[in-house]
């Protein structure tokens, strides 16, 4: 997906749980928020016109809170409110702001470099953006129930297409306590992320914590997962203080309530910052398709071997994908999880896409007769 250019909006309601960010005191700390000389470049514009620099750390109903250099400022978001819900203005994205006033306004926000964006719920299928201008996108997964693999492999798809760079974190490591249990669970998780790092911490004994830290350490991370996840007691954990409230999961089912409600930047005290979000009950794909690619890496790898160009790997002849299940090379639940992002992405894509809407119809049509027609054959032998 390609990061969204300037434009503007709100986003979700703000929870008086949570702290305020604190306020830098000088131009510096802007650096420690991830400002460069590229930033600089593109703010270029903008500074000629007066305004400040400054990051999106929070927005909630037409306003936001901006982190600029002479401290955090309430603005208004009424001049880049734009009808497309992906140029809404969101937590990361960095800001024009008026330097007074009351009220103080947005102007415009910088080009994007990376953008996070999944698919609503709603029967619009809309795509929603949840964090801009990430560099690690780190997928928290609790080790206290059962994983959901297809889902860790949703995050990841996700995560590829935003342009971070994905990290799995599997949490509360210490409810594991035999190792043998642990190291299979893990190796389950490195199977359905290829290429991938998959860390386990436990926020309780804080193993872990510190290898995560270091890697965060290193630009902006954002912090997902389903309620339940840990996420919080984990931010907390590389916050080095409890800022972020805290709720125990149901023992029934180990499912958590949304702890977190807005989406928020945190500075971290070892560097770098992290955007911690609310979970997430649902995770749909929005245009992922080169996403999926990477978290199946070694679907498409064989898929090069097939005999046909456009194998479906479904029941064609010389196809090199079903071969290497039948030899027990590729897990059949694996290549089921890739059909099945496959065709939920070109769903979503074909709403927008009108040749590919007729294309996907032409296709049908051609399957539906080749089933009338061996239905047919079937029904002749039998006479």
């Amino acid at each position: 997906m390609t990061p969204s250019a300037p434009a503007s909006a709100s986003s979700s309601s703000a929870s008086p749980a949570t702290p305020a960010p604190s306020a830098p005191s000088d131009s510096s700390s802007l650096t420690a928020l991830g400002w460069d000389a590229a930033w600089e470049a593109e703010f270029a514009p903008y500074a000629a016109q007066g305004l400040l620099p400054g990051r999106v750390v929070r927005v909630d109903r037409g306003q936001c809170d901006v982190m600029t250099a002479a401290g955090t400022v309430r603005a208004d978001t009424a001049f880049v409110t734009p009808h497309d819900p992906l140029r809404v203005i969101c937590t990361g994205d960095w800001a024009a702001v008026e330097a007074g006033g009351n009220p103080r306004y947005v102007k415009a926000y910088l080009p994007r470099r990376t953008a996070f964006v999944r698919s609503t719920s709603s029967q619009r299928s809309e795509g929603q953006i949840l964090a801009a201008n990430v560099d690690h996108a780190i997928i928290a997964v609790s080790l206290a129930v059962e994983l959901d693999l297809g889902r860790i492999e949703r995050f990841l798809a996700l995560a590829w297409e935003s342009g971070a760079q994905p990290l799995v974190v599997l949490t509360k490591a210490d409810l594991v306590p035999d190792p043998v249990t642990l190291s299979y669970l893990v190796q389950d998780v490195e199977t359905a992320a290829p290429g991938v790092q998959v860390l386990t911490v436990s926020s309780h004994t804080g193993e872990g914590t510190d290898v995560l830290a270091a890697i965060v350490a290193g630009g902006t991370s954002v912090l997902l997962g389903i309620s339940g996840a840990g996420k919080s007691t984990l931010a907390n954990a590389l916050l080095g203080a409890d800022v972020m409230e805290v709720r125990a999961t149901r023992e029934v089912d180990g499912k958590g309530r949304h702890t977190t409600t807005t989406r928020n930047l945190l500075a971290l005290p070892g560097g770098g910052v992290l955007i911690d979000t609310p979970g997430l009950r649902g995770v749909g794909l929005w245009d992922a398709g080169t996403g999926v690619g990477q978290v199946f890496s070694e679907i498409e790898d064989y898929a090069t071997d097939c005999r046909f160009h456009d194998c479906a790997h479904e029941a064609e002849p010389g196809c090199a994908v079903l071969a290497a299940v039948d030899a027990g090379e590729l897990p059949h639940r694996r290549l089921e999880s890739y059909r099945k992002l496959l065709r939920e992405n070109q769903w979503i894509v074909a709403k927008t896409d009108a040749r590919l809407r007729s294309e996907i119809r032409r296709d049908w049509r051609i399957k539906s007769a080749e089933g009338r027609a061996n239905y047919a054959a079937k029904r002749g032998r039998k006479l």
